[in-house]
Parts: structure tokens; C-alpha cells; sequence
């Protein structure tokens, strides 16, 4: 006597999988799998679509999404940035307010001169006067000479203005080069640093022209030096007031520009 099978003890059929369109078989699963079955009525289970809801077009990564306000000011992630206008243009960093002025540059010029050059030149006037003082009451001894000894009666008037110059000069002297020096060196400093004293009262400053940052005092010593270009029929120094970006000779050379700070 036979019980048929085992594993269907009740003789029921098995479920049949249904059927595509047009008796067309359903797609299988990736590696042999049985595609899942929707739910019969109600909300459809994870992974089905929305039933009714028309679907939006995924925007690719690094774009803004539909309906999405950019935010203001700084444009952030996603968002396209805008064209950074070239170095130079006022507005920029170190570049608050555009090229300095022909006459700013003078100015300052000025300023930087007297505070080099004033202290100094005060002391060598007195030290002039002090030597000359002493030239015009000195007494050439030419009771040696012979007559018509012309070597001789040089040799004793030079002696005699040798003999004369005060210590008070030769020290004065000294002093107003090494005041000169140093105020120089001052300068030189604060200008490496992107303002002189003069610079700094009338409103410029010193920079890179690539990088807008200060030069330093090495490249603010080599820049005074190049200044001997700009002395040739003080051709140099006029060149700003036509120069698209209100350079000297030394500034090209360089690399520099001289902007407003203010």
C-alpha cells in the first residue's frame, strides 16, 4: 500500500509561481534567486515603489539637489565657485584701495628723506662751520721757505689747515654718518615690513606684487639699490604717472607695487 509522498502527505498540489504577461516566464534572481513577491494591497514593502508618486531624477554627486536654495556668501560644497579675479584689482587682499598715487609715492619720499637725512645734514653743517672757523684764523709758517719756493709755501699753507680742523669737526662728522646709516637701516626695516614711516602717514604700502605680502628688508635693500635706475634723467621716478600699475624701474625689477592701505 502506498502513502504517495512523504513530503505531501495530503496529496495537495504545489503552488505554482505566477505567470509574466503574455505566459512569458518572471525574472529570476541574481544567483539563482527567487525574485520577491509583492504584497497583495496596502503599502508596499521596502524596496517596491511608491504607488502614484512620479520619481524625481537622482541629481549626479557634487551637484546642488532640486529645490535646494544655495546658501549665501561663501558658496559651499557642490555649489560652483565663482572666477577669482586676478591679483591686483582693488578689493583684493592687500590691495584694499587700488595703486598708491604719483604723488603719495613723493610724500612719502619726503617723509623717509628727513627722517634719514634731517639729523645728519645738521650735524655736518655744523661740523663745516666749526672747520672753516678754524681754516680762516690758521697762520701758514713761511719763514722757512725760500723765495720763489712755491712747493714749500703749499706744503706750509696745507699744514697750517691740517693742523687747524677742530676734533669737534672730525667727531661731529662721524656721528652724522653713522646717524645717517642708522636711520636708513630704520627705514629699510619698517619698509620690509610693508610701510615706511613715510608710507605709513600718508596711507600706501609696500608689497609683492604676486603674493601681496611685505618684501622683507633683504629684498627692500635690494630694491633701494636698483633705485640707480630710476636716477637716469630721473626718468625712473616719473614712470608711475603713466605706468598701468604705477611702478618705478626698481619696482619691475624687483617685483613690487605700492598700494593704498586705506
Amino acid at each position: 500500500m502506498s502513502f504517495g509522498d512523504p513530503n505531501n502527505p495530503y496529496g495537495q498540489q504545489p503552488p505554482q509561481a505566477p505567470q509574466g504577461p503574455y505566459g512569458q516566464q518572471p525574472p529570476q534572481g541574481p544567483y539563482g534567486q527567487q525574485p520577491p513577491v509583492p504584497p497583495q494591497g496596502g503599502q508596499p514593502g521596502y524596496g517596491y515603489p511608491q504607488q502614484g508618486a512620479p520619481q524625481q531624477p537622482q541629481q549626479p554627486y557634487g551637484y546642488p539637489q532640486q529645490g535646494q536654495v544655495p546658501p549665501q556668501g561663501q558658496p559651499g560644497y557642490g555649489y560652483p565657485q565663482q572666477a577669482a579675479a586676478p591679483y591686483g584689482q582693488p578689493g583684493m587682499p592687500g590691495m584694499p584701495g587700488g595703486y598708491a598715487s604719483w604723488g603719495a609715492r613723493v610724500g612719502a619720499a619726503l617723509i623717509d628723506g628727513l627722517i634719514v637725512g634731517a639729523l645728519p645734514g645738521i650735524l655736518y653743517i655744523i661740523a663745516g662751520v666749526m672747520a672753516a672757523s678754524s681754516v680762516s684764523s690758521a697762520t701758514p709758517d713761511y719763514s722757512r721757505c725760500q723765495p720763489g719756493d712755491y712747493t714749500c709755501l703749499q706744503d706750509a699753507a696745507n699744514s697750517a689747515v691740517s693742523s687747524s680742523t677742530p676734533v669737534g669737526a672730525i667727531v661731529l662728522t662721524a656721528l652724522a654718518w653713522l646717524i645717517g646709516v642708522a636711520g636708513l637701516i630704520f627705514v629699510l626695516v619698517k619698509e620690509g615690513q610693508g610701510q615706511s614711516p613715510g608710507k605709513k602717514v600718508v596711507g600706501i604700502r609696500l608689497i609683492k606684487e604676486a603674493t601681496g605680502q611685505p618684501l622683507g628688508f633683504g629684498m627692500a635693500l635690494v630694491r633701494r639699490i636698483c633705485h640707480f635706475l630710476d636716477n637716469f634723467c630721473l626718468i625712473g621716478y616719473l614712470w608711475p604717472l603713466w605706468d598701468e600699475k604705477s611702478q618705478t624701474f626698481a619696482d619691475k625689477v624687483v617685483g613690487t607695487v605700492v598700494v593704498r592701505s586705506q
